[in-house]
């Protein structure tokens, strides 16, 4: 709607949502101290504002890396304090929001979680921005997702749209950018 304030969502010292063109950058997963120091170190210097990294990652197969839980979030938390990068990472159970919300900016709700009420629930109660993914295969029923975090008590959510699911098969992910503008109109009425 015209004349609609955009919504702004604070990350420290960041305006996601703002003025300013906000990258989010860094490594799928957390692997080890050096990888993300080093990646903190050269996405700062490209201009990014916040470290992505999984220091939990849901992966399709058990036999695949899952991430170095507390351990990636402490190697997250030290790259924030060497590069003053704001960190994002993926939370992926109620159980795991406090733990993940002391070393985190902003509390990501991967594809695979965006339809976790229980998740989104506690997140809502939790004090710190969410960064709310599309799943895979979800329509624009990401705003569901977003209305419960937002009844649960948090205004600060942040859309992600990552690709989606299509018939193509040469690529992982297709990025559906006619989704972005309908997102953005349909969520400021």
């Amino acid at each position: 709607m015209p004349g609609q304030p955009r919504t702004v969502v604070p990350v420290g010292d960041i305006a996601i949502g703002g003025d300013e063109f906000v990258v989010m950058a860094g490594p799928c997963a957390v692997e080890s101290e050096r990888q993300v120091i080093d990646t903190a170190i050269s996405v700062a210097r490209a201009g990014a504002r916040i470290l992505r990294g999984g220091a939990y990652k849901p992966r399709s197969s058990p036999y695949s890396f899952q991430g170095l839980g507390v351990e990636g979030l402490k190697i997250l938390s030290k790259a924030r304090d060497y590069t003053g990068l704001a960190v994002v990472t993926e939370v992926m159970s109620e159980t795991d929001v406090n733990v993940v919300a002391e070393y985190a900016d902003i509390m990501q709700v991967g594809a695979r979680s965006m339809e976790n009420f229980s998740l989104l629930e506690r997140l809502g109660m939790c004090g710190r921005p969410v960064l709310l993914k599309r799943g895979m295969t979800a329509t624009l029923d990401l705003l569901r997702s977003a209305q419960a975090l937002v009844a649960s008590g948090n205004p600060d959510v942040i859309l992600c749209e990552r690709g989606i699911r299509t018939f193509e098969t040469a690529t992982r992910n297709t990025f559906d950018v006619a989704a972005v503008p309908v997102l953005k109109t349909v969520s400021e009425g």
